[in-house]
């Protein structure tokens, strides 16, 4: 192959305009907009080694609710796991509301609730 076929090649493949797959949110699974978090899995506060430290990509209200919802200490004995978290009467709630939202949805989240 030429060097004007390679050229060629290149331009032609920068002109395929099909999206790859649509990164979702780790917690409601929509599709991401242009506003995204990385969300610690296990608060940084209570990691223990340099694995605990994954991030996932997160919608923001996604990531406020959760902090609301949680101390970091549930957080942390929860590990990142996902099915616990929405078990959780609130997440549950959340998620059914927040399903029909637009990538780019935001609103306000209530404060942490005393306990």
């Amino acid at each position: 192959m030429g060097r004007q076929d390679r050229r060629q090649q290149a331009r032609d493949s920068d002109d395929d305009d099909t999206p790859g797959p649509a990164e979702c949110c780790w917690l409601c699974l929509r599709p991401l907009g242009d506003q995204i978090d990385r969300y610690h899995l296990i608060p940084k506060s209570r990691a223990k080694s340099r694995d605990d430290k994954t991030t996932v990509p997160v919608h923001p209200i996604c990531r406020r609710t959760v902090e609301a919802v949680f101390t970091n200490a549930e957080l942390a004995r929860n590990a990142g796991n996902r099915e616990k978290l929405i078990e959780h009467p609130e997440i549950e709630r959340f998620l059914g509301w927040v399903t029909d939202k637009a990538a780019d949805f935001d609103a306000p989240v209530a404060p942490r609730r005393k306990r």
